[in-house]
């Protein structure tokens, strides 16, 4: 397989830790009582996944597996707040999906260019003595310590984002497809697993309209159980609105052959068998004109999709084809069918705190919250630097 193409990664993130309050006292000759005024430490930065659509594989972070974000400053004198941590960006291409990488719990999707998904948060800063300041307190010596860092294995898959799915078993001719009715020119040769890595191609279509197509590495019987290259490529369809099957025509059963492939779908995941289907008779020129031959083949295949003729070589059946993909694409079933995979994955995403927007002010803990009882303050003698205990002159 080209190594170039990474589609599965497992990385450890970490944000960074909160800094701490300061415990600095104000003193100025002018100013002989002048009180506490230890600042507020910085936030941690966050570790944040960005869409870039620039990004086709994951290849840029097979030797990048250590995301670590920015510690926040701690406060000092004068009221002044820690430096903020500079957060971590993960870039990463459209459609990749995150997972924890030891419990495999799904985390979150990032499908759109530019979209930014929080994964860690950075540990909030704490508040320095000011704060704490109280007319029967009018000079604490405690602050509060920053809030620690986070930190997680995650695992990065990459699933391409197209409109329709080829399935089929090798040398079926679905990288003979892709070339005649795109511009993508995937290996063509007349063995099997010619496809060794997935592809992309757009498809013209009438009046200016596109849609893209998907090509996968052929499965076959067993793949399941880890025969050929398995299934590890499936999930590159599992975005996709429909599936293209493709059985040549000189098989010796072609009902047989399909209803393989579904029970190999199947045992991947199960949900896709909800997408709609399209089924293509590839390599039609070897049937001739004999169309005779075409209705008998046609009694024994399965009457609940639609059923086309094709023939990449000869040219045969392309227009036909792209139109039965078109129709089904925007059927009113396919549409209810992608709207409701996409609310799951939206509801997924929106159970985990990863989701949520960056506060406008992060840089400080409130008081309401954090109750008093649970106030963790850090006492004079406990601080190794003096320098914010020094006087002014």
């Amino acid at each position: 397989m080209d190594s170039n193409f990474i589609d599965y990664v497992k990385i450890y993130c970490r944000s960074g830790r909160g800094g701490r309050g300061s415990t600095h006292m104000h003193r100025a000759k002018y100013l002989p009582k002048g009180g506490p005024d230890g600042g507020n430490g910085g936030r941690g930065g966050h570790v944040i996944l960005r869409g870039n659509r620039n990004y086709w594989t994951l290849l840029h972070l097979r030797y990048d597996r250590h995301i670590q974000a920015e510690h926040g400053g701690n406060g000092s004198k004068n009221k002044s707040t820690g430096k903020q941590g500079a957060n971590a960006y993960i870039e990463v291409p459209c459609g990749t999906a995150v997972y924890d990488a030891e419990t495999g719990e799904y985390i979150c999707d990032v499908t759109e260019h530019e979209q930014e998904v929080i994964l860690l948060k950075g540990g909030r800063g704490g508040l320095g003595n000011f704060n704490f300041a109280t007319p029967t307190n009018k000079a604490p010596r405690y602050a509060q310590p920053g809030e620690p860092m986070q930190e997680r294995a995650v695992i990065l898959e990459l699933k391409l984002l197209a409109d329709v799915g080829l399935v089929g078993f090798p040398n079926a001719g679905k990288s003979t497809l892709v070339n005649a009715i795109s511009s993508a020119k995937p290996k063509i040769d007349n063995y099997p697993f010619t496809t060794l890595e997935p592809s992309l191609g757009i498809v013209s279509y009438r009046d200016e309209r596109s849609f893209v197509i998907a090509d996968i590495p052929g499965i076959i019987e067993g793949a399941s159980e880890g025969r050929g290259l398995g299934l590890r490529f499936l999930r590159h369809i599992e975005r996709n609105s429909l599936l293209l099957f493709m059985v040549p025509a000189d098989t010796e059963d072609i009902r047989h052959e399909y209803d393989v492939l579904l029970n190999e779908l199947a045992q991947f995941n199960p949900d896709l068998l909800d997408k709609g289907r399209v089924l293509a008779i590839t390599k039609c020129d070897l049937l001739g004109q004999d169309e005779e031959l075409k209705e008998m083949l046609k009694e024994g295949l399965p009457d609940d999709i639609p059923v086309v003729f094709i023939s990449s070589v000869a040219q045969q059946g392309l227009q036909e084809l792209k139109d039965i993909l078109w129709r089904e694409m925007n059927s009113e079933s396919n549409k209810i069918a992608a709207i409701n995979t996409q609310e799951s994955l939206i509801h997924a995403a929106k159970t985990f705190a990863y989701m949520d927007e960056l506060p406008d002010d992060d840089e400080g803990w409130g008081d309401e919250d954090i109750p008093d009882d649970d106030i963790e303050f850090i006492d004079e003698d406990e601080i190794e630097d003096l320098e914010d205990f020094e006087y002014e002159e």
